[in-house]
């Protein structure tokens, strides 16, 4: 009598199952570490135009009349100026000369 090598049909569903589960644990979390890392991103961005608005004074001894003097002069962003992630664009309060964080 010769026996066959392989799983039963039974053994595969209870791996499928294992795998389920796994993938409803992780995937919640994937998302969640996809959303703060945008936000993290963004912050960072807004961090990165305020230095530039900073350095931006220093040469000039005046503030940016609007955020584009800075993020449209390639001797700030010599790249392109930072998007934000979620696609809100960055504005300059004119008081302060600083970019605001998104509320995100």
């Amino acid at each position: 009598m010769k026996f066959r090598k392989g799983f039963t049909l039974v053994e595969l569903m209870i791996v499928v199952l294992i795998l389920g589960a796994l993938a409803a644990i992780a995937l919640p979390r994937i998302m969640g570490g996809s959303n703060t890392a945008k936000i993290n991103a963004c912050k960072t961005n807004v961090d990165m135009i305020n230095s530039q608005i900073e350095l931006y004074y220093a040469n000039k001894d005046a503030w940016p009349a609007n955020l584009t003097d800075v993020t449209e002069n390639d001797n700030y962003f010599p790249d392109n100026p930072p998007a934000c992630p979620f696609g809100d664009p960055y504005v300059m309060d004119p008081n302060s000369h600083r970019v605001a964080d998104h509320p995100h």
